[in-house]
């Protein structure tokens, strides 16, 4: 029987969320633009979050595991503070899981790096 690499799981399952994410962002619904208008962020700022979201699924590559680990943490830390902030706490859950798995995964990269 094989043994399964729950990093390389938590890796590709990150990836995918942030290339989701990012499609999601980029291609916003008029609902989402209507979040970050009540948000108060410019018409423009789902391209960035986008941008990062994007950049966060280099986590893929190698080279690139902690800094997409890194980059994910900053876009969940910052979903986080910004529902918590306009007093949205029930949408502050899943951003937190997704940011404890980015962190976890960032220290585990970095573990791996040291040895």
């Amino acid at each position: 029987m094989s043994r399964v690499n729950w990093l390389s799981v938590l890796n590709w399952l990150l990836a995918a969320f942030f290339a989701i994410g990012a499609f999601g962002n980029m291609f916003a619904s008029e609902t989402i633009l209507a979040d970050y208008q009540r948000w108060g962020y410019p018409a423009w700022f789902h391209w960035v979050t986008g941008a990062v979201e994007l950049a966060s699924s280099l986590i893929l590559l190698t080279r690139f595991r902690l800094w997409g680990a890194v980059l994910g943490s900053s876009v969940m830390a910052s979903a986080v503070a910004t529902v918590v902030y306009h007093g949205e706490y029930g949408h502050a859950v899943p951003p937190l899981v997704v940011l404890g798995l980015c962190l976890t995964a960032a220290a585990l990269f970095a573990r791996q790096g040291r040895r």
